[in-house]
């Protein structure tokens, strides 16, 4: 039966130099700069909830230091890990034209840069401006690994909503007190559930809710009557997060580095992985007000982190040590307070979204259990029935091969992957309501490394469909390499005969929540050569497997082709 046919029946800068392109082995027009940056993995002690413990860091900043940059500039950043700990580098949202292998996942795009080792990531902004971040892709080093990609519009030309007074980047986060790459390793051998983080940290300050935090709060101090722009990023782990300031409004301007109609809110929604610009106009009387990160649960029956982290948005002339006034955020579970940020969200201009689709996807995401095989359950069999969780796409769960993909693919080395991830799921039954829970009544994932291959210029449709298996969730999938078009979405079941695209303005992303119980259809032109990771960007999810492997075939000529690998590409 076709896919279709199964879719009916279913219905200024820091450490910075410059130089011309033209001084550069690079193949895009000159015009921007080039920004050299050097990043030290390094652990560092910090005090946190009463509490002393070493965290990994670069440079021994949490967060780490800002890459700062303008349209269509070169990057180039050296990194040398001086911790015992395996490391790489993500530059999240950044699309990578023609260097996949500076794209940063573990296994995918390279091997991780080992204790001692050191490895340079260069690549170009490529018509690319706005709110980025890098954060460590390699166990759960992101969750201390983090910073901020600022890249500015070129010179002259603005910003295309009112200049704001001030701007202020603000990284929603999540801080654990045990070792993280110690507690991945213990939550996959137990096969059950990850814990919650011990607190949400705004710009790693937790704020005074938490114990022995009254003074370990971020603060802006603002000036009456003007306007701020503030860069959130979410960072966090496994949490996705609402954010509100007290008594004010937000009006989104931006969503991942892309600019979109204004749209204004009372609080907004983040999944880890997101990042939004938003305006702020201190229009309130003089005083203190908080900015607000709480939890966005849609799961069932998961223990979760529930206590707000707090930053001060402080008036001048307001009292010092006054009570802030306190910032409403939705409930945990309010669903269509994240919808009503999605929903506002659009495109600034009409955009060129590709009509006819040459490869169509059909991807299920959700959870497993599968059946406990392990000779001590006790220990290893902690999840639902008895059983170990998984998670998967299209009830595959992805396992990370011994030598990086790219290098596999590039040098032909045979047995690493499959190029067989399939295109709609081997079964199709009621994905909401109907979906077995019972382990091991058909939830068993199969496990591999699995990648699909397209066609160099191929117009692509990807339909992610949320299954019930476990619990419905809200899953933010990210997609390594492109930023694609979000054309549709919505609750239950996708059917093709009554779905509503938007066609005209549909917003240009990198992170997509696929909505709880619902479904999220996607847009792009399969335009860069290379290997794309595509995966959940809730860490424990992607442990669990919920990831696949999109490779794009060269094109013809030296702008189609991926370039040969660097010689300082680290070694498994």
């Amino acid at each position: 039966m076709s896919l279709m046919a199964n879719l009916l029946c279913f219905s200024v800068l820091f450490l910075t130099m410059s130089f011309s392109y033209c001084c550069m082995a690079h193949k895009w027009p000159a015009g921007g700069s080039t920004r050299f940056y050097d990043f030290k993995v390094q652990t560092m002690k910090v005090n946190k909830l009463c509490n002393t413990k070493e965290i990994v860091t670069i440079n021994k900043m949490f967060p780490g230091p800002i890459v700062y940059a303008q349209e269509d500039d070169r990057i180039i950043v050296k990194v040398t890990n001086e911790t015992p700990y395996n490391a790489t580098i993500h530059w999240h949202g950044v699309r990578q034209k023609l260097s996949c292998w500076f794209d940063g996942p573990s296994y995918i795009t390279q091997c991780p840069i080992q204790a001692g080792a050191s490895f340079t990531y260069e690549f170009t902004l490529v018509q690319q401006k706005g709110t980025f971040f890098w954060h460590a892709h390699v166990s759960w080093l992101r969750a201390t690994v983090y910073g901020a990609i600022v890249v500015y519009p070129k010179t002259e030309v603005p910003y295309p909503f009112e200049h704001p007074y001030e701007e202020h980047i603000v990284i929603l986060g999540e801080y654990w007190l045990r070792d993280v790459v110690q507690l991945e390793r213990e939550v996959l051998a137990s096969g059950g559930a990850a814990p919650p983080a011990d607190a949400f940290t705004i710009n790693s300050h937790p704020g005074p809710n938490y114990n022995c935090s009254r003074n370990d709060v971020y603060k802006i101090d603002v000036v009456p009557g003007k306007t701020y722009l503030l860069r959130l990023i979410n960072a966090g782990l496994n949490m996705e997060n609402f954010f509100a300031i007290a008594y004010h409004k937000l009006t989104i301007v931006e969503s991942d580095a892309e600019y979109t109609k204004p749209f204004t809110t009372d609080c907004v929604m983040l999944g880890p992985g997101q990042t939004m610009n938003v305006l702020v106009t201190a229009n309130q009387p003089i005083g203190k007000y908080s900015m607000a990160m709480g939890p966005y649960m849609s799961a069932q029956n998961i223990s979760f982190q529930n206590i707000s982290a707090i930053a001060y948005f402080q008036y001048s002339g307001a009292v010092p040590n006054s009570i802030s006034l306190p910032a409403k955020l939705p409930s945990f579970n309010d669903n269509l307070a994240a919808k009503t940020v999605m929903d506002g969200l659009r495109s600034l201009n009409p955009v060129n979204v590709p009509k006819e689709i040459d490869t169509e996807l059909f991807i299920t995401v959700g959870l497993n259990v599968n059946k406990c095989w392990s000779k001590t359950p006790r220990n290893n069999c902690r999840g639902m029935n008895n059983g170990t969780f998984a998670a998967s796409m299209n009830n595959i769960s992805f396992v990370m091969p011994t030598v990086s993909i790219l290098e596999a693919y590039y040098k032909k080395i045979d047995g690493q992957f499959k190029v067989d991830f399939p295109g709609a799921p081997l079964r199709f039954y009621d994905f909401v309501n109907g979906a077995p829970n019972n382990a091991p009544n058909n939830t068993q994932a199969i496990n591999g490394t699995r990648t699909k291959v397209l066609k160099f210029g191929s117009k692509v449709q990807l339909i992610f469909q949320d299954t019930s298996t476990v619990t419905t969730e809200n899953h933010p999938i990210h997609l390594h390499g492109y930023s694609f078009y979000v054309v549709g979405y919505g609750t239950g079941n996708y059917n093709p005969q009554t779905a509503n695209f938007n066609l005209i303005d549909p917003p240009y992303m990198n992170t997509i929540g696929v909505p709880v119980g619902g479904w999220a259809a996607i847009r792009f032109v399969a335009d860069n050569p290379g290997v794309w990771f595509m995966h959940c960007h809730l860490e424990i999810h992607q442990s669990w497997g919920l990831g696949a492997v999109l490779i794009v075939e060269n094109g013809e000529g030296e702008l189609e082709t991926l370039p040969h690998p660097p010689a300082d590409l680290p070694r498994c």
